[in-house]
């Protein structure tokens, strides 16, 4: 299954990089152009950020040890949001990587907030609320920069980072974004083993030479570096970090720690799913990718929720 998931991502991402074929071959310098600086640049930045999401999803579920626990739940992503806002539009930080780093500090703020007010092993009653409280804080805080910002064009790309777009992005700004995210990604990944340790018991881990807390730092840390350099070039796109992961635990038989890799690959394969459903839908204006992701992530939610309270009913 995991493989069959590989190959419909490599799949689709050829199809989302090459169509349609038929605009490439008017011209072939236009068609280098068009394939290079705006269809690459698209590409790479929903398979990676998909596979971000994704990945840091399942290793944030861990940590909490809830399925709610995502970068959007959770308020990272929108604290990433704030924190590039803040750097880009207040303090005149226009680099892709000064944007990266602030979207990163934004989210690590809000994840280390998350922790303050729900503890790290709390009840999914309590990580969901006190989780959407900081994202609604953080998204009320961004439109508010935003209005107020020097720019009095600044409002008009609320929707774009509440959101998230990945329009008219750079290959330049794809790559300030996906480099830390990789290095992050690639740390995350090397935790994994430790994670289904703590799966079975911070005693078990602990008796084998790790130390749950600071596993549990680094995890939060790494994901808010991530998610953040994604977040300041794309803006929040919610759901994928909490879908993804929820249908990589049905391939791994619940384990927390080997669920990561299928739900990166997953992470990408929706995120991309999801951009070929805005290109294709014939608007004169581009329909923001979060909507997308929301139409499907959504349903299975609420349905996550209503099983969570069975589970307790019972």
């Amino acid at each position: 299954m995991r493989l069959l998931a590989f190959i419909m991502m490599l799949v689709v991402a050829a199809f989302h990089l090459l169509s349609p074929l038929a605009s490439l071959r008017i011209d072939p310098d236009l068609g280098r152009l068009l394939l290079v600086e705006l269809r690459l640049p698209r590409t790479l930045l929903v398979l990676g950020y998909g596979a971000v999401l994704g990945l840091s999803g399942a290793a944030l579920q861990a940590v909490f040890a809830n399925p709610l626990a995502s970068p959007d739940i959770s308020g990272a992503s929108s604290g990433a949001a704030l924190g590039a806002v803040l750097g880009g539009y207040w303090l005149g930080l226009a680099q892709p990587l000064a944007l990266a780093a602030c979207g990163a500090a934004g989210a690590l703020a809000a994840m280390l907030l998350l922790v303050t007010l729900a503890g790290r092993r709390a009840d999914p009653a309590t990580l969901l609320l006190a989780g959407l409280a900081i994202a609604l804080a953080a998204g009320a805080a961004t439109s508010l920069a935003l209005a107020l910002a020097p720019s009095p064009f600044a409002f008009y790309d609320a929707f774009d980072w509440l959101m998230g777009s990945v329009v008219d992005r750079s290959l330049g700004q794809a790559l300030a974004a996906l480099i830390p995210a990789a290095v992050a990604g690639a740390l995350l990944l090397r935790r994994a083993h430790p994670l289904d340790l703590v799966a079975l018991g911070e005693d078990v881990a602990a008796s084998l030479g790790h130390r749950p807390r600071r596993l549990a730092l680094e995890v939060i840390l790494l994901s808010a570096i991530a998610v953040g350099a994604c977040v300041a070039v794309a803006g929040a796109i919610g759901f994928v970090g909490l879908v993804a992961p929820v249908l990589a635990r049905r391939l791994t038989r619940g384990h927390p720690g080997q669920a990561m890799v299928p739900a990166a690959i997953l992470g990408a394969l929706l995120l991309t799913l999801a951009d070929l459903a805005v290109r294709s839908i014939p608007l004169d204006r581009p329909i923001p990718l979060g909507v997308i992701t929301a139409l499907f992530g959504t349903p299975l939610f609420i349905a996550l929720i209503v099983t969570m309270r069975r589970g307790v009913a019972s």
